[in-house]
């Protein structure tokens, strides 16, 4: 329990109880056409926070946007409609969408404690009950009222952020405009001896509690006939309730969402901003191995005795083709994209105790492949300061067990995320594969002085179409090996560079009724309070 309250406003002190704190004209605040109960009535006050709070909102996925493009998303100031937290067609996609889920209550979608501790504030006569959102009354009362009254929960007020406030305040954040209506309601109210908040931001939780300390503060240092006094305050930390859209709508909701950006650009009313577009990063190109038998190589896995569970990454996850975008001429090869292979464990080994590597052959011996490693395998687990580069060193195989000999299907996919970026005319497809940098020095938009000097040049594409090539996957060290591609019938490979990347812990997403995911989300103006986390390039269920 605490006691608080706030600094002082333009037109006094907080404490000082104002003839215009009305019920007529506190439900000017409500996009809720409901008359309010009378003041003398009221006892308690409630406050249900909604988002992450009362309903589990989708977030964006980490495993389909880069760091940087969950950051623009999130983020007010990049969309003429404001991102993310603005465009209310992203909270009605939710589950299976608006018209499927309305008649099903969203079920499966809500906090369900907190709904119960709403359900309670209902049958108390003596509580005022009020959801609390910084989301745009404009542009979400509708939506959220249908959403809370499919879930036949009832509030005396339900209040979203005006555009002004009922005697023309602006509001500089989402805390300001919730400061602004508590004192509102708590001087109306005034008979009221506690009030009860749920939120599930650590930021805001805090913010509340300082807020009421000095709300109470006031009163007491200003007290006169006719102030209320102060009142008991607890703010109650929620565990956040988050969740994704389905993957597929979730990309074509932010395609609507800068589709809809760029019309205004070229109507000139988007105030000098660039038009956008969604491009793809690509880490690698390989044989995608479907998660249930990711699980099944795993198990070939044996960890020395007393390896801490949080040392090891598993993978076990692609057959890699190249650690890069897969030039065309190598795609054409492999069978393009979606292409299936299926393969044969032919044995493991364990490398320097850090890396744990599966050897396979392709089913039957005579498909045709392509593989850079000198020999195609899985990396199966690594511990953390191992590089999955390292797997093209293995020389000492050792067979395995006719029972674990296991025959799987592969895909040709490719690991990457989206990104946006500006939009550009003279961006040729294999540059879009990579996040647009500065030019300088004389070079290109893209920092390599050609087309055929940057890394899958035209000049890097046919010496690994044929011939030695300059770089293997992996991390950048230096390794032995040869080329598989079946297509010529193998090749001899070289010293070689590359990068690889490597990822513990499967990621969710979330759709129908499945438990939700919980995650980290920003506020609706505290942009820049959090990092939002770094995407798992090799989770097994991301995004391709």
């Amino acid at each position: 329990m605490l006691a608080a309250s706030t600094p002082k406003g333009p037109n006094g002190f907080a404490g000082a109880r104002s003839p215009f704190h009305t019920v007529t004209a506190l439900k000017r605040w409500s996009c809720d056409d409901k008359e309010l109960p009378p003041v003398a009535t009221i006892k308690a006050i409630h406050v249900y926070d909604f988002d992450n709070t009362l309903f589990a909102s989708p977030l964006p996925n980490k495993l389909i946007w880069s760091v940087q493009t969950i950051g623009q998303l999130m983020s007010p100031d990049l969309f003429i409609n404001g991102g993310w937290w603005h465009d209310s067609n992203i909270l009605a996609a939710t589950g299976m969408g608006l018209a499927k889920e309305e008649p099903l209550a969203w079920n499966g979608w809500w906090n369900e404690q907190i709904v119960s501790l709403v359900e309670i504030s209902m049958q108390q006569k003596d509580v005022l009950s009020v959801l609390l959102t910084g989301r745009s009354e404009a542009g979400f009362a509708d939506l959220i009222k249908r959403m809370v009254r499919s879930k036949k929960l009832e509030f005396d007020m339900i209040c979203l952020k005006p555009a002004t406030g009922p005697t023309g305040q602006k509001f500089r954040s989402t805390m300001a405009f919730k400061q602004e209506l508590l004192k509102d309601i708590i001087h109306t109210y005034h008979a009221a001896t506690d009030i009860r908040m749920y939120e599930d931001r650590p930021g805001h939780t805090r913010g509340f509690r300082d807020f009421f300390f000095q709300f109470n503060k006031d009163l007491m240092a200003n007290q006169k006939p006719t102030s209320r006094k102060p009142i008991i305050a607890e703010v109650v930390q929620v565990t956040e309730e988050a969740t994704q859209l389905e993957q597929v709508t979730e990309v074509a909701e932010i395609q609507k969402m800068i589709n809809s950006h760029n019309e205004h650009v070229k109507a000139g009313k988007a105030n000098g901003s660039p038009p956008f577009e969604i491009k793809r990063t690509v880490f690698y190109t390989g044989y995608m191995i479907q998660p249930a038998v990711s699980k099944k190589l795993i198990s070939l896995v044996k960890l020395p005795s007393g390896t801490p569970d949080g040392d090891i990454r598993y993978l076990a996850n692609s057959v890699l083709i190249t650690p890069k975008p897969c030039p065309t001429s190598i795609l054409e090869k492999v069978g393009g994209k979606d292409f299936k292979v299926n393969w044969k464990v032919t044995g493991v080994s364990c490398f320097e105790n850090k890396l744990w590597v599966a050897r396979v052959e392709a089913v039957p011996t005579s498909t045709r492949y392509y593989t850079e490693n000198p020999v195609p395998t899985v990396v199966l687990a690594t511990r953390k300061s191992a590089r999955p580069a390292d797997a093209a060193r293995v020389v000492n195989w050792h067979p395995v067990p006719e029972d674990q000999a296991y025959t799987f299907e592969s895909f040709v996919g490719e690991k990457a995320v989206l990104r946006i970026e500006e939009e550009r005319a003279d961006a040729d497809e294999y540059e879009s594969y990579f996040p647009h940098r500065k030019p300088h020095n004389g070079t290109n938009s893209n920092g390599f002085q050609s087309r055929d000097d940057r890394p899958g040049g035209k000049e890097s594409e046919d010496r690994r179409a044929g011939g030695p090539t300059n770089y293997r996957g992996g991390n950048q060290n230096r390794g032995r090996g040869n080329h598989r591609d079946t297509t010529y019938g193998g090749g001899r490979g070289g010293r070689g560079r590359g990068r690889g990347r490597g990822g513990p812990n499967p990621g969710r997403g979330r759709g129908g009724n499945r438990p939700p995911q919980r995650n980290e989300y920003r506020s609706l103006d505290d942009v820049s309070d959090r990092t939002y986390g770094q995407p798992n390039y090799d989770d097994p269920n991301g995004f391709y």
